[in-house]
């Protein structure tokens, strides 16, 4: 048996693979309107990393994503249980003041901040938008990673505007959250033609077939693991790249090495 079918098998048979440890680069917490979350608190989302072997979680407070309120929501979750959580401090172009204001406090949270998160299909502000110009710059300069709620032919952050942020930023990563949902091709495209953009697997394994894409045309060292916690189940996504990748080298890139390189040194992923 391959070893890649034998990481499956253990999974399959313990909920986890020991020795295959996950990190997911796209994640929430608190509750949300309209839906009931089993595991929406830092202690019970922990708790259901720790089933799952998930040892690191880096999200951003539903707070986040109409103001800038969730960022100090985030930042004390997280001091809670530092070794699994980390941050993205998340900016609001219709609250200039308090994103400004959250950047320049950047540093006195830097034992949790992992990167910079904007959501524009939610704040109806295009990524190219002079509210995020900050931001953007900021992480630049540091050469932070970038999560971007980023959709199909979205007039906020479809691929069309990943491109423009990526040539205008070239030291920004930026992870594409769910992969320009729906225009997989596009979004295989620009992890290709730009060094600093990278493929999410957020919503992608909703729909047989792109991740397998994405390794094949891509490869597996641009592309992160991703679930939207507490929206999806980590047993259930885990499962999927494992259903879905061949080779062990491609599963631990997903699941763990290109996180573990991106978190340590943002510049020289």
């Amino acid at each position: 048996m391959k070893k890649s079918l034998q990481l499956a098998k253990d999974f399959f048979k313990y909920g986890m693979v020991k020795d295959c440890p996950v990190y997911d680069m796209h994640g929430h917490m608190g509750s949300h309107y309209g839906i009931y979350f089993p595991s929406s608190s830092a202690e019970k989302m922990v708790n259901a990393m720790k089933q799952a072997n998930v040892k690191k979680l880096v999200f951003s407070h539903h707070g986040c994503l109409m103001s800038n309120a969730g960022n100090q929501l985030s930042i004390r979750e997280a001091r809670k249980f530092p070794e699994y959580l980390k941050v993205y401090c998340s900016v609001n172009p219709n609250y200039p003041e308090l994103a400004e204001k959250d950047l320049a406090a950047f540093d006195e949270a830097n034992d949790v901040y992992a990167g910079i998160k904007m959501l524009a299909d939610y704040h109806k502000r295009p990524i190219t938008d002079a509210g995020y110009k900050k931001a953007w710059e900021f992480a630049n300069k540091r050469k932070l990673p970038v999560l971007l709620h980023t959709w199909g032919k979205s007039v906020f952050d479809g691929p069309e505007l990943v491109g423009e942020v990526a040539q205008k930023y070239p030291d920004a990563k930026i992870l594409m959250g769910h992969s320009c949902h729906g225009e997989w091709e596009k979004a295989v495209g620009l992890a290709n033609k730009f060094k600093n953009v990278y493929l999410e697997l957020t919503a992608v394994l909703d729909e047989r077939g792109p991740l397998e894409k994405f390794i094949e045309e891509a490869g597996s060292k641009k592309i992160f693991f991703g679930t939207d916690m507490p929206w999806f189940s980590y047993h259930n996504y885990i499962g999927a790249v494992l259903g879905a990748a061949q080779k062990e080298e491609d599963i631990r890139n997903i699941f763990y090495i290109n996180a573990e390189k991106l978190l340590k040194s943002p510049g020289d992923a």
